[in-house]
């Protein structure tokens, strides 16, 4: 009984969908399997998108994560705008060891046109001593493309990635209820308008002496 009490119903869920979005090899199954098992996967063999669920608290909330992870065959296939069309909130991945990959990022921004919370990520900064794209590089980007910027460490860091997916999500609920506020008002200002209409049309009517 007990148990009932504390688990809903599937459809109670909030949803929170999520896409990953960079080139090839920089790291975003990495990221996505640190942040939905704890665990870190070196090498994976992708040959199309995968989609994960994942049900987890945050902030006290059952959340039900789902998260896109992009596979583009290469470097020059870039990402179309169904992705944010289908998407709650858009990770931008590079590794902050391969310039071409952060290139990549600022044309698939480009491409998608995101208006939708946005993130961008650069991963693999355990390798310093390989590094080609500097923190404040990324900095800039991010203040460019108005979103949050963050660092990780695929390979060693659990808590930095999950925290890099929980404030996106966080973003997101909150897009999600101001714009639920925001129809709520509308709606009933609709209706307030409506009633002044209503009387006024009404006292009109009456019969003139």
């Amino acid at each position: 009984m007990t148990t009932r009490g504390i688990r809903r119903k599937k459809s109670s869920l909030s949803e929170v969908k999520l896409a990953v979005v960079g080139a090839p090899s920089v790291g975003k199954s990495a990221l996505t399997v640190r942040f939905l098992t704890k665990r870190y996967i070196g090498e994976y063999d992708h040959q199309q998108d995968s989609k994960y669920k994942h049900e987890a608290l945050l902030d006290g909330e059952p959340i039900l994560f789902e998260i896109l992870d992009t596979c583009p065959k290469s470097i020059d296939e870039l990402p179309g705008n169904e992705i944010a069309q289908w998407a709650d909130g858009l990770f931008l991945v590079y590794s902050i060891t391969d310039r071409e990959s952060f290139n990549y990022v600022r044309r698939a921004k480009q491409t998608i046109q995101p208006d939708i919370p946005l993130t961008l990520v650069g991963n693999k900064a355990d390798m310093v001593h390989l590094r080609q794209v500097s923190p404040e590089e990324g900095e800039i980007l991010a203040k460019d493309f108005e979103c949050s910027f963050a660092e990780v460490a695929a390979a060693e860091q659990v808590n930095q990635v999950s925290d890099v997916f929980h404030d996106l999500s966080r973003e997101v609920l909150a897009l999600r209820r101001r714009a639920k506020h925001s129809l709520l008002d509308r709606m009933l200002g609709s209706k307030t308008a409506y009633r002044v209409y209503s009387r006024g049309k009404s006292d009109s009517a009456l019969p003139k002496d």
